[in-house]
């Protein structure tokens, strides 16, 4: 096939186990579900840094979040990225000769940066009220407002919980779904395109419109219970987050307290309100493309940044390195391939930038972490043995059956053949020592690769300068940043 166009659907906060297509029982997404039908869905995906930002950092760039130093949503990558060598996926596109589009969220710093989209059509997080994006003009003509849900007193009651206070055809997620099939209905150039889609849903609050709120509390999968002892171990240790002002958000459940189980019930029911109108939003993209008459020439992707807790282990959001904070799901439509293909190999989040830049015909940097994604026939393509996963307060290894979890305050060791609750941590068990050693040590290694690589900007030679004439001159200054390309060259590691 010619040079396909690529379309990459990005929900925020997705959990794999709650798409039909990987298995539940209580929601219908079929609009989901064909693209997995047309092409392969990977069983075994996972984001490693289950955040927002540096998630999608390490998706723009490519490159592992120790090595980016995006380990929360407070930090964001170097303005000077390019200066060190360092082209986003867009920008790569751009120079191989394909118009690029980034449509919905993507939770850049600033918000309206382009980081390479040749057009950015916006709607941020749904918790960031009073950025004056595209989706902030579009309600406001019609008399609405981002944070109108804030004053419900439902959304405090229920935990974030409530039937959105605008009615669907106002909703972020369908204005996302909306602008996107609008730009490929107008798109008259020749090149072709690459579109991220990035919906806002179904992150909380949980605000399904109602025609979407129909899911009963008592017909959701119950959450899985917690053990405290392993909850602890998240948050022990010290870190300097700089001065706090103290301030709560301006979109703060009031009352405090702890969901309930019913509580958490309604949570899931009208989060998967919201990702059945994701679902609606997806078929209407696709149909798009084929009222456009270039389905047949279109890759679409589909995961998410991380998964959402919903009670599971007696939590509320993500952060760790849980199922359901760090599974998500991983779709490729491809025309190509005979369909209804399932993978069983571990992949992750970041491989979707090496898969893109495989598509388009473009060679992926050695900077980058990423991995093109098996099965799909791609040159490159490889198998992973394990996924490192790390954030500011938490390292993950996962290979084969095992996970091995590091937090502040102790470790996490599951085998997920035996135990996909993930309810025994066999890290305190000394018939699992063996494991746990080889675990561990495989860890630190890969997170000491991962920082020895990280500093290369400060990097001041290649070779000792004490040989250097012009070195010991006055006046010498160093090369800042230094650029990886100068010390790796082009094809990874030197």
């Amino acid at each position: 096939m010619p040079r396909p166009n690529i379309v990459f659907i990005m929900p925020d906060q997705l959990r794999a186990d709650f798409l039909s297509c990987y298995g539940a029982s209580f929601i219908d997404t079929p609009h989901i579900d064909g693209l997995a039908q047309q092409g392969v869905l990977f069983d075994r995906a996972y984001s490693e840094h289950p955040v927002c930002v540096p998630a999608r950092a390490s998706l723009i760039t490519g490159m592992h979040a120790v090595k980016t130093g995006v380990l929360d949503n407070g930090q964001f990558i170097r303005p000077d990225h390019r200066a060190c060598g360092i082209r986003t996926w867009p920008e790569i596109l751009n120079e191989g000769g394909y118009q690029t589009v980034g449509t919905g969220k993507m939770h850049f710093y600033p918000w309206e940066r382009r980081m390479g989209f040749e057009r950015r059509i916006i709607a941020e997080d749904k918790l960031w009220g009073f950025i004056q994006d595209d989706y902030y003009h579009y309600l406001a003509a019609r008399g609405h407002s981002k944070t109108e849900f804030v004053g419900r007193p439902e959304y405090h009651e229920n935990f974030m919980s409530l039937i959105s206070p605008v009615p669907w055809e106002c909703t972020v997620d369908h204005f996302v779904g909306m602008e996107s099939a609008r730009w490929i209905e107008e798109y008259e150039g020749e090149e072709p395109f690459a579109m991220m889609v990035g919906f806002p849903g179904p992150h909380s609050p949980y605000d399904p419109a109602p025609e979407y709120a129909t899911f009963a509390p008592e017909d959701m999968p119950e959450p899985l219970p917690g053990v405290e002892e392993d909850n602890g171990l998240m948050r022990g240790g010290k870190f300097r987050a700089g001065r706090q002002s103290g301030r709560k958000t301006w979109y703060s459940v009031k009352g405090g307290g702890k969901p309930t189980r019913e509580d958490v019930l309604r949570q899931r029911a009208h989060y998967s309100g919201l990702i059945a109108q994701i679902d609606h939003e997806v078929g209407c993209i696709v149909e798009a493309l084929r009222e456009k008459g270039v389905l047949d020439n279109t890759i679409i992707i589909m995961s998410s940044d991380h998964g959402d807790y919903l009670g599971d282990h007696g939590l509320q959001g993500k952060a760790s390195y849980y199922e359901a904070a760090c599974r998500v799901p991983m779709l490729v439509r491809h025309p190509g391939l005979e369909g209804g293909a399932v993978c069983r190999d571990l992949v992750c989040l970041t491989d979707v930038t090496a898969t893109i830049l495989a598509l388009a015909g473009c060679a992926v940097p050695g900077y980058m972490d990423a991995q093109v994604l098996p099965d799909l026939g791609l040159p490159g393509e490889s198998r992973r043995e394990r996924v490192v996963g790390a954030l500011r307060n938490g390292w993950m290894l996962l290979k084969g059956a095992w996970k091995l979890c590091k937090y502040p305050g102790g470790t996490q060791l599951f085998n997920l053949e035996e135990d996909p609750g993930e309810q025994r941590n066999l890290a305190r068990e000394s018939g699992c020592a063996d494991v746990f050693h080889r675990m561990d040590a495989a860890l630190t290694a890969e997170i000491m690769r991962g920082l020895d690589e990280a500093n290369f900007p400060e990097r001041v030679y290649t070779f000792s300068y004490s040989s250097s004439r012009d070195f010991g001159r006055v006046g010498w200054e160093r090369e800042y940043p230094m650029p990886w390309e100068r010390l790796y060259g082009d094809g990874g590691e030197g």
